[in-house]
């Protein structure tokens, strides 16, 4: 069976998404899948694209080419037109299924999911719907409030609006300011006076014209991973100093405790309302809810990833892990290639 195995891309999540792909390829090809990874936006010469599904890639050394050529992709990305590289196409028309181990823009937000379905491509997590309205925070938080899933009080502010106050949307500081479409916390600032709110929104319209601000709920931070319609254990995200940004998350200090600690109700309760935030953004195959529980044991969901991270330290394998399931298997899982275990 042919896999292709897609990563690296033009958003700011491009390098974690090289090794994303690079984990989720080896672990293909350890179980004797016929693997190619590539990076979506740079593409395939010519020549290895005639025998890409025929020899065993080294995996290791074709990450450490992407990650070499990070800044002349987003160089090239700033003038070039198209988004798929050269064969890319081509070969994941001519692969089973696409593993698809992008993050952020052009990759999590539906639009490579649309073209797929236009191509007739087959490929791994959640369809183009559902991803485009995980990936704007504004959506998001209003079909979250319809569907009745608790999420922070919060709104979207243009970076053209004459009048950014907060008094006038109901809010006060603190408050969180993130990016609308960003993901790994890129750009997302704690904003707990005037001078800082105004930083907060500067810092977030550095990476695109519009930002959501939400309530600031100090608290206990979980994730939950849905595979399907089945919840995985609870993971608690426990931070040295701050809070989960980019940094946090990738630098090594932050412990996650899978299964969390957490009393039997409550634990059930965040299972439960992570399918529902799925169920209410329409997201199919997987994805992976954010929450944050108060000191009166209220329980918020932030945001959807419709596409978490498959790194070694990323939260949906330790909550595999926690099942019994190895990294290799659950590749398997979220490709639909191995039953998920009752």
């Amino acid at each position: 069976m042919k896999i292709a195995v897609l990563a690296g891309g033009t958003s700011t999540e491009r390098d974690i998404s090289i090794v994303s792909g690079a984990g989720a390829a080896k672990a293909f090809q350890s179980k004797g899948y016929d693997t190619y990874f590539m990076d979506v936006f740079r593409g395939v010469p010519d020549e290895e694209a005639e025998k890409a599904y025929t020899f065993v890639q080294n995996i290791d050394d074709a990450a450490d080419a992407m990650k070499a050529a990070t800044g002349q992709v987003f160089a090239e990305a700033k003038t070039r037109r198209e988004f798929f590289g050269p064969n890319v196409i081509r070969l994941c028309q001519e692969a089973d299924k696409v593993f698809l181990a992008l993050h952020g823009a052009n990759g999590e937000d539906g639009k490579v999911q649309a073209a797929f379905d236009l191509f007739g491509i087959n490929y791994s997590g959640c369809g183009y719907l559902g991803s485009a309205l995980a990936m704007d925070k504004g959506l998001t938080k209003i079909l979250f409030n319809y569907f009745g899933v608790p999420t922070p009080k919060g709104f979207v502010i243009n970076k053209n609006d004459l009048d950014k106050t907060l008094s006038g949307h109901g809010l006060n500081l603190p408050v969180v300011v993130k990016p609308l479409q960003g993901g790994s916390s890129v750009g997302v600032t704690i904003a707990r006076t005037e001078y800082e709110y105004k930083e907060a929104l500067e810092t977030a319209f550095e990476f695109e014209n519009r930002a959501l601000v939400e309530d600031y709920i100090d608290g206990r931070e979980f994730s939950v991973a849905v595979i399907g319609r089945k919840p995985y254990p609870v993971v608690e995200i426990i931070v040295p100093d701050g809070f989960y940004d980019y940094e946090n998350k990738y630098n090594g200090m932050t412990r996650e405790d899978c299964p969390a600690d957490l009393p039997e109700e409550k634990r059930k309760e965040m299972q439960q309302m992570a399918v529902e935030a799925a169920d209410a953004l329409m997201i199919g195959g997987y994805s992976r809810m954010d929450f944050i529980m108060d000191r009166e044991w209220k329980i918020y969901c932030l945001e959807a990833n419709t596409l978490p991270g498959m790194t070694p330290t990323s939260l949906i394998p330790q909550e595999a892990a926690a099942l019994g399931i190895s990294y290799e298997e659950l590749c398997e899982i979220l490709m639909g290639f191995k039953q998920e275990r009752k």
